[in-house]
């Protein structure tokens, strides 16, 4: 697979020097390009959080992080958007593990669609293009409270998913049927299942804004509350993708229960661009998942840039959570993000600031770490 002959690749080349590397964060932030200019003259307007790490290999080949942090504060609430998708993607093959005679090629049914899916091809439509019905076919099959309770066991916490995404009734804390058919040509039927109902969140800045639009597109004065909402604080999502690319930095308990086949073919999946995967490439261009260095051209992405990552875009909250990697030219570092641009304080609108300034920033944030990762 992809993944693997890339990672390998790189095992074999020197490692960084962080007495070079230490500073990058600080320095690209200190930036007078005017992409990170203008947010940095007002970081709190737009709730800016940054994780970057370092990979540090020893003579012997085990992995280390050097994490260098922005405004991280788990406390902080800020709306996770899509990023959720990211931990239903693997905890779906995870449960799918746990069932005989099955594969990530295996096929399902959800009550009351007689429409066959493939697990493959739910997961790659996730990451390629963020697909909200295809993580919602997958969320169908495990659960809420599966998601849960596996990020918990897993140390990947604080952590709390409590609704679908852009679907009706996505509140709704009964998961529905679903019918697996095996690999060899036998079914096996899961029930439906009544989850927990969430608890509202108190943290800050859980109440956003001065107004939103209801569900009548109504606007409402009042600041818009995400006490109910899905709750994915930078630093967990940012140690999701370590354990998934470097599952060996930790310990057993805290990997997830896939096999390596699985894991690569999440990898696979996480940097395969939309035209590779069979979308339109004038619609879903090569940075339309890539928001990092790609998310403000239309331009093609080099192919000696290998991107892994889930972005999440929703109420003017923009995300990315990325691995990457430039065999050929010895860059690799890990970067997450989130940025706010909802200059009317209007919530539910769609009046956000994403084009003039969240993608600027985040692609230029990642092609500065980029350049100076190569000096």
């Amino acid at each position: 697979m992809v993944i693997k002959k890339y990672i390998f690749a790189f095992l074999v080349l020197s490692t960084f020097s962080c007495s070079t590397q230490n500073d990058l964060l600080k320095k690209t932030l200190a930036s007078d390009n005017p992409n990170i200019k203008r947010v940095m003259e007002n970081p709190k307007q737009y709730e800016l959080q940054i994780i970057y790490t370092q990979i540090v290999r020893d003579k012997k080949g085990a992995i280390s992080f050097k994490d260098y942090t922005y405004h991280l504060d788990a406390k902080t609430y800020f709306y996770p958007a899509s990023t959720v998708k990211f931990p239903i993607a693997i905890l779906a093959l995870e449960k799918l593990n746990t069932i005989t005679n099955t594969s990530i090629n295996t096929s399902y049914t959800i009550e009351g669609n007689t429409d066959k899916i493939k697990f493959s091809e739910e997961i790659s439509k996730v990451f390629a293009v963020s697909d909200n019905a295809a993580s919602t076919n997958l969320l169908e099959f495990i659960g809420f409270d599966f998601v849960n309770q596996k990020m918990k066991e897993k140390g990947l916490f604080p952590f709390r998913l409590s609704h679908r995404l852009s679907t009706p009734d996505s509140r709704n804390p009964l998961v529905n049927s679903t019918t697996i058919y095996k690999d060899d040509q036998t079914i096996e039927i899961f029930p439906s299942k009544l989850n927990e109902s969430p608890i509202p969140l108190a943290l800050l800045g859980i109440k956003k804004g001065v107004g939103y639009r209801d569900m009548e597109d109504k606007l409402v004065n009042a600041p818009f509350d995400f006490s109910k909402n899905n709750y994915y604080p930078l630093e967990t999502l940012h140690n999701t993708l370590k354990r998934i690319v470097f599952p060996q930095a930790f310990k057993e308990e805290e990997r997830f229960k896939i096999t390596e086949k699985d894991r690569e073919f999440i990898l696979y999946s996480m940097q395969n661009l939309p035209k590779n995967a069979g979308f339109d490439p004038i619609t879903y261009y090569d940075g339309y998942c890539k928001f990092f260095m790609f998310g403000d051209t239309t331009a093609n992405i080099p192919s000696n840039i290998k991107i892994y990552n889930k972005v999440g875009t929703a109420y003017g909250t923009m995300i990315d959570c990325a691995y990457i990697l430039d065999q050929e030219n010895k860059v690799e570092f890990m970067l997450s993000a989130t940025i706010l641009a909802n200059k009317d304080g209007v919530f539910n609108d769609d009046i956000y600031e994403y084009e003039s300034v969240s993608l600027p920033f985040l692609a230029e944030l990642g092609r500065q770490l980029y350049d100076k990762s190569r000096q």
